[in-house]
């Protein structure tokens, strides 16, 4: 009985500690023998070839990022990208194998805010857009973050279901 319990906090605090980038507790983490895969769950930007959910009604249920139009390491909350959908529902305004463009809404890297906050979601998830910005589906699911405001995506903010 004490065996199970002592290795299950082991296990606790080895899964608290994989996720913490600093080298002192990465390493700590190293020594107490966790696996490369759990210390490597590192968030990172969204770049080319990562797959990203749809979250609005376009039609198209699943992108893989082609090219991020902003920076050279990738595309965060409120950038444009340039995508391939990969999968599509039948009779949407959006086929697979299209290349549409998308606005990332939600992203699983952790974005500063000025009060000095912290948001990040679970998914990586974009709202597809045509060339002049404007969303091609009427609805938005999901959270959507009022950082878009900034980035002159107020319209998808208007067809947000919540705004965190």
């Amino acid at each position: 009985m004490a065996a199970s319990s002592a290795s299950k906090w082991f296990r606790a605090g080895r899964s608290l500690l994989a996720g913490l980038s600093e080298n002192g507790l990465q390493r700590m983490s190293h020594d107490m023998g966790c696996s490369d895969a759990l210390c490597q769950q590192e968030r990172t930007f969204i770049q080319m070839r990562t797959n990203l959910k749809v979250v609005d009604n376009s039609g198209a249920k699943r992108v893989m990022c082609i090219q991020a139009l902003k920076g050279k390491k990738g595309a965060r909350l409120g950038d444009t990208i340039v995508a391939s959908v990969k999968e599509a529902q039948p009779g949407g305004k959006v086929k697979k194998g299209a290349v549409v463009y998308g606005v990332v809404v939600r992203a699983a890297m952790q974005r500063g805010r000025c009060d000095g906050s912290e948001v990040k979601f679970d998914d990586n998830a974009v709202v597809l857009v045509n060339k002049q910005g404007e969303p091609i589906g009427t609805r938005v699911f999901g959270p959507v973050p009022h950082e878009l405001r900034k980035k002159k995506h107020v319209k998808i903010l208007s067809l947000a279901e919540n705004i965190a």
